[in-house]
């Protein structure tokens, strides 16, 4: 590997790894100006020369953003001595910025937004006013997977150090707010204590796996590749060497599809191999964010004692290849789109694995999302019940009432879901009546009408500082909203319409792939005020036709007048389907008028 010093600044003409040395390099003799050439001189393209993206393996170690240069002074897990030495027992005005804004993500703490600052706040610019005094700190549930003694103490952390806050993440995490940095070494000292953590929750790693929350119980499943998961955890998470990625990391590892394993950065999917049997698929460089991008299959088929090794192949490949000039570049998704999936498998197998991998045949797609809402039966003969709050919004009072319950109806395994959803597996049958009955009042719904489990949304402007807009708290209202005015329609809806509200472009709950999706930003109301809104995209999907839909160019709506064009639009949609059509289909063709 050639190093950053026989490389050259990246930036500077004729350097880097494939440099040629100066006495071979073309110089134009000297000449006066006024001197004409002999002859008319050909044409020639200027060759562009791309500026280098700072991968590692090309020899490019000097950092070449701020957020490279925070990685390389400290790396960042090493913030968690300073957090139970220094920060927690002189508080906040004691934190090192470089430690607050960068590497306290990576034992899963944010400054949450402050309080009474509109969308129009938003921004770099005003970060030191916008960052309040407290933390919104993510708990990871790898795969989802929790047990009663877990679940209790997550509500218990809630009630006495977060004001009773807790949601449900699409990424199977439990996020709190109000966190106070002095609070954090006895929450850290709780929760390891029945065997979670925060370690690599945020930051540029490898996130929480997400998994099936009915894995190895399935009556649909492949393969339960909760070993792999178990596997890939114990070996990896938490230690340095896979801890300076470029960016972020996701991961989605399920024996069916049912954890959007087209929008991560890796993913293995459950999938029957003629010869081989049953194993997974291997998926690369998914996201979404400002350039969205599905992911795309490597075509191998990858046994299940292999995952865990062919997992750390590809995010070390990612570290090493992965661009870190530019911070929007910066995920996975975009060295695969330069290079393409053939060159990718290639440097796989030659440079990391040392072997070719078994080619392998694509899953079958599934028609719809599959979120495990309502009873279904499992294999060892009890019932799943998956319950859906509103856009995940719980709190700590309600978690500890779920745990209480499931242990009282002979539980010890809950599930969240990459749907913001919670699930309750081993219900005897006699009881599974009664478990209903008692969460409701909670607001936990195992029957929900379309619109509560058919919505998401991300934290908004309530909590996080990139928003433009409400959308979580929005959502309390809108749901029981729509509930009320399109109750005429459910007989008729024999599809999911869904719908995803994100505060920002960054999408963290999903926009371009929901049937209705809102973007946050400041929009014109029509007498030259800013006021909260969203930019609409219809008929996005994955699963069976995985597309990112249509954005209506100029078409945007209120946060007042969310529930007056969802109505609109879902009932042009009742009114102009063909049977059996989904909405996601009719989006893509229907007059736009109709739209918006």
């Amino acid at each position: 590997m050639t190093s950053s010093t026989d490389a050259g600044h990246p930036d500077q003409p004729g350097s880097g790894p494939h440099a040629r040395p100066a006495a071979e390099r073309r110089v134009r003799p000297d000449r006066p100006r006024s001197e004409a050439p002999a002859g008319p001189r050909a044409r020639t393209g200027k060759p562009v020369r791309r500026k280098a993206e700072g991968q590692w393996a090309l020899g490019y170690r000097e950092p070449l953003n701020p957020n490279e240069q925070s990685k390389k002074d400290d790396n960042p897990l090493n913030v968690r001595a300073r957090i139970e030495n220094i920060y927690s027992k002189q508080g906040f005005d004691s934190i090192d910025k470089g430690d607050l804004r960068g590497r306290f993500r990576w034992w899963g703490l944010y400054t949450q937004r402050e309080q009474g600052y509109d969308g129009a706040w938003t921004g770099d610019e005003n970060i030191d006013i916008l960052e309040a005094r407290y933390f919104m700190m993510r708990i990871r549930c790898d795969a989802g997977a929790l047990n009663v003694a877990q679940l209790k103490t997550l509500g218990q952390i809630s009630t006495e150090f977060a004001r009773d806050t807790a949601d449900l993440s699409d990424r199977e995490n439990v996020q709190y707010h109000w966190i106070e940095v002095e609070n954090v070494p006895e929450i850290w000292k709780r929760i390891e204590g029945v065997g979670l953590k925060t370690t690599e929750a945020c930051g540029d790693c490898p996130r929480v796996v997400l998994g099936s929350p009915l894995a190895g119980e399935s009556l649909n499943e492949i393969i339960d590749p909760t070993p792999a998961i178990d596997e890939i955890v114990r070996r990896y998470i938490g230690k340095k060497e896979y801890s300076n990625l470029p960016r972020k990391f996701k991961t989605a590892i399920s024996g069916q599809q049912d954890v959007v394993h087209e929008i991560n950065d890796v993913a293995f999917v459950g999938v029957n191999h003629p010869e081989h049997g049953p194993g997974l698929d291997l998926w690369v460089g998914g996201g979404l964010s400002t350039n969205p991008m599905l992911a795309q299959r490597v075509g191998v088929w990858v046994p299940l004692d292999e995952v865990p090794d062919v997992w750390e192949a590809v995010v070390s490949l990612f570290r090493d290849y992965g661009y870190r000039r530019l911070r929007t570049k910066a995920r996975l998704k975009f060295l695969i789109k330069d290079w393409g999936i053939e060159k990718f498998r290639q440097v796989l197998e030659d440079e990391f694995l040392k072997r070719k991998l078994i080619d392998g045949p694509a899953p079958e797609q599934p028609k719809k999302p599959i979120d495990h809402v309502g009873v279904q039966k499992l294999r060892n003969g009890l019932n799943a019940i998956g319950f859906s709050p509103i856009a995940g919004r719980v709190s700590g009072t309600v978690l500890t009432k779920v745990a209480e319950a499931a242990e009282k109806y002979g539980s010890d395994r809950i599930r969240f879901t990459p749907y913001q959803k919670l699930i309750i597996l081993d219900i005897a049958d006699d009881k599974v009546d009664a478990l209903i009955d008692e969460l409701e009042p909670l607001g936990l719904q195992a029957r929900p009408s379309l619109w509560r489990r058919n919505l998401m949304a991300c934290s908004g402007i309530e909590f996080c500082k990139l928003s433009f807009a409400e959308t979580r708290k929005r959502s309390q209202a809108l749901v029981p909203e729509l509930e009320e005015r399109l109750a005429d329609l459910n007989a008729q809806l024999d599809v999911p319409v869904t719908i995803n509200i994100n505060g920002c472009p960054n999408s963290c709950a999903r926009a371009q792939i929901a049937d209705i999706g809102f973007k946050g930003q400041l929009i014109d109301d029509g007498a030259g005020n800013h006021v909260e809104g969203f930019q609409v995209h219809l008929g996005g999907s994955l699963g069976f036709d995985s597309a990112f839909g249509r954005k209506l160019r100029q078409h945007k709506v209120t946060t007042d007048e969310l529930g007056d064009y969802i109505e609109r639009v879902v009932r042009n949609f009742i009114k102009h389907r063909e049977d059996g059509e989904r909405f996601a289909q009719w989006a893509v063709r229907a007059d736009e008028a109709d739209l918006r």
